[in-house]
Order: C-alpha cells, then sequence, then structure tokens
C-alpha cells in the first residue's frame, strides 16, 4: 500500500513493509517509512525532474509516485472513496516505470483522480497488477502532460536503486 497526499518524509519507520499471501502494501502516497527511499525535486530546462531511490525496484515505483503526487497536489485528500485495478506491462525496468507514472498522470488529468495507497498485487521487472485506493480532487498543480524517456536509466547504488525521471509539464 502506498499513499502520496499528505506526505512527510521525515516521519519514522514503522518496522517492516507488511508482506501478505497475495499482494504487497506500502504507505507511500501518505507515510512511506522513512529509510527506504525518496525523492527531491531537480531544477530542469522547461521541465520537472525527479530524483528517485528506493531500496528495491517496488520502493522505487513507491517513492516516484509520491514525488509525482506531490508535484500534482499539496492539499488533504480525504479518504479513498475510489479503487482501479490497473496492470501494465513493458520490456524493461525504465519502460515499466514510465508506464506506471503515465497511468497516475492520465487518471488525475482525466478524471481528477489521485491515488492515496496502491496495494501490489504482482510485481516483476516487466509486468506491474496494482490496486489503486483514491478520490476525486476539485484542482491539482502544475499539469505533468507527459512523463518521458529523456535519459532515463535505473541504476544500483548504495541507496538500492535510483534514477531521474524528467516530467514535460
Amino acid at each position: 500500500m502506498f499513499s502520496m497526499g499528505n506526505f512527510n518524509p521525515n516521519l519514522p519507520a514503522e518496522g517492516k513493509l507488511p508482506n501478505q499471501e497475495s499482494m504487497r502494501q506500502h504507505e507511500i502516497f501518505y507515510s512511506p517509512p522513512a529509510k527506504t527511499g525518496g525523492f527531491d525535486e531537480l531544477v530542469h530546462t522547461a521541465d520537472v525532474a525527479l530524483h528517485v531511490w528506493g531500496q528495491n525496484f517496488e520502493l522505487l515505483l513507491a517513492w516516484a509516485a509520491v514525488g509525482l503526487n506531490r508535484l500534482m497536489f499539496s492539499g488533504d485528500v480525504g479518504p479513498p472513496t475510489i479503487v482501479k485495478r490497473v496492470t501494465l506491462t513493458a520490456f524493461d525496468k525504465e519502460s515499466l516505470l514510465v508506464e506506471w507514472l503515465s497511468e497516475l498522470v492520465f487518471w488525475a488529468e482525466s478524471d481528477q483522480l489521485l491515488f492515496q495507497k496502491a496495494d501490489i498485487l504482482r510485481l516483476t521487472d516487466h509486468h506491474f497488477s496494482v490496486a489503486l485506493h483514491g478520490g476525486r480532487l476539485p484542482s491539482l498543480k502544475p499539469v505533468v502532460k507527459a512523463v518521458t524517456f529523456h535519459n532515463l536509466s535505473i541504476t544500483e547504488s548504495e541507496r538500492g536503486v535510483e534514477t531521474v525521471v524528467v516530467l514535460d509539464v
């Protein structure tokens, strides 16, 4: 389960992430475990870039979603009222990351939906299946037109894995 609205990266970790037999849950939209990853907004000409890291690919996806949601909305979202199941397939991790963030942008732009948490049903290097929980918002901050592949490369580091994602705004 992950959350993206009233996110505070300074919250203490509350133990290990819960594991369930058929799904993994992370609180990334509201309060992800503080030491599992993070993001920084970077200055980028005419676009917005997020430097994202996580202990593993799963947490990189979670923290990228947190960063994206923080760019689009900074108020109180309220309790989730809508659930959508999303399945994504791509030929590599970078493409899966772009597909994931593009899906979140699509729902935000088309239906004013912001997802507060996600139940990860399946994740491989090429496949991502997730149940998203969220609600409609009255307005969103800068419009993200597209998630780009500009210089996108997921690399291993002492933090786990990291990348820089450029968003066309």
